[in-house]
């Protein structure tokens, strides 16, 4: 057994508890597929700098092989171009956008999916392509379909996937759009790998009903959710989001506009009803960003703002000596009334974690919802 061999063994064998690999098909495919050939390089992040500096790995680097079968998410490319292998030496700063994320992650959505041989499924979001060979070697190349956005990226992919012996249908373009020439009802199942603000129309119709659609919903305000919707007819569907911390890089055609300069202007101050530092949580900042859809949230320890792209509204908070908080509220939004009234109605809920949430689709709009469909609820930003 080679070393690649031994560590991939190890790490699927150290997949254990909400990690585990219950299904042998994928694990099978886990066992398979040598992850080195998807990121013969990639990024670390420095720790204690600040802003993060990255540093690149690259394969004759002592401990490559043992950092790429650690179940962690390796970084590829930062700002839309920068790769391992530009950076001739020392770091560099930048935002990641593309990368090979933690296997268990993937292997765990591909299960929580629940595709069998015989269906055929839309990947959008190829990457590095680890996770498309994973679908291949468990659907056969005929039934996967992949997208993706960077054509850069595209063909890195296409040239890893084939080196692993795979050859499942693969697309360049923008996969909000889905398959271009997938028909009315194509799939059985669609996997995202990278965030969206809402489920595209596109995803909505070319998932058969009673078909399956998993991806991440996230947005400007650092929430992340994982839903499974199960469609009820074309365009619509109703789901549960899943149990687990997942995230994504959002889509690039979902991201947030670039940032304007900033400027903290006097408003209308009151106190808060809410300790902000709960918008700084997990489950938090999911309803917060429900709350404010098109707000970005910013801030340190005590004090948050929130800035909304599309009016320029501002909401910022301060802590007030002796204890309490208060906040500032300016232009025609009030973000933080919105947020207060949205995380009152989940504290009043019992503050369930986003497994307690819900996803109605219908061709009036998409609802995230608490509890049941008749819960407190809001409106993704379509």
């Amino acid at each position: 057994m080679s070393t690649s061999d031994r560590l991939r063994a190890a790490l699927v064998d150290g997949l254990t508890g909400d990690d585990a690999i219950s299904d042998p098909a994928w694990r099978a495919a886990a066992l398979a597929v040598p992850r080195e050939l998807f990121v013969g390089s990639f990024f670390v992040p420095v720790p204690g700098s600040n802003p993060t500096a990255y540093r690149p790995v690259h394969r004759t680097d002592p401990g490559w092989l043992r950092q790429v079968y650690a179940n962690e998410t390796l970084i590829t490319q930062l700002d839309g171009h920068v790769r391992p292998e530009d950076v001739t030496g020392g770091t560099v700063t930048g935002t990641p956008s593309s990368s090979s994320t933690l296997p268990s992650l993937v292997l765990g959505m591909w299960q929580q999916l629940d595709a069998v041989a015989g269906h055929r499924v839309l990947e959008i979001g190829t990457g590095t392509g680890y996770s498309t060979a994973l679908g291949a070697h468990r659907l056969g190349d005929a039934n996967l379909t992949s997208i993706e956005y960077d054509p850069l990226v595209a063909e890195r992919a296409a040239a890893a996937i084939g080196a692993a012996g795979f050859a499942p249908r693969l697309v360049v373009g923008d996969g909000l759009i889905g398959d271009p020439d997938g028909g009315e009802g194509a799939y059985d199942r669609l996997i995202a790998t990278c965030a969206v603000r809402y489920l595209p129309p596109g995803w909505l119709h070319q998932v058969k009903p009673g078909g399956v659609i998993l991806a991440t919903l996230s947005g400007w305000g650092f929430g992340f959710g994982l839903v499974r919707l199960v469609l009820t007819a074309p365009g619509e569907g109703t789901g549960r989001f899943m149990p687990g911390w997942t995230s994504f890089m959002i889509a690039r055609p979902h991201d947030r506009p670039p940032r304007q300069s900033i400027s903290l202007l006097p408003g209308d101050e009151r106190p808060s009803r809410i300790d902000p530092e709960v918008i700084s949580t997990w489950t938090g900042s999911w309803v917060a960003q429900l709350a404010a859809p098109s707000a970005e949230r910013m801030g340190a320890v005590g004090h948050q703002i929130l800035w909304d792209v599309a009016t320029g509204s501002q909401a910022r908070t301060a802590p007030v000596p002796g204890g309490g908080w208060t906040v500032v509220q300016r232009g025609p939004l009030r973000l933080w009334d919105q947020v207060e009234s949205a995380v009152e109605a989940w504290q009043r809920a019992g503050e369930p974690h986003q497994e307690g949430f819900g996803l109605t689709v219908s061709p009036t709009g998409q609802r995230v919802w608490i509890g049941s469909e008749d819960g407190p609820g809001w409106n993704l930003p379509i």
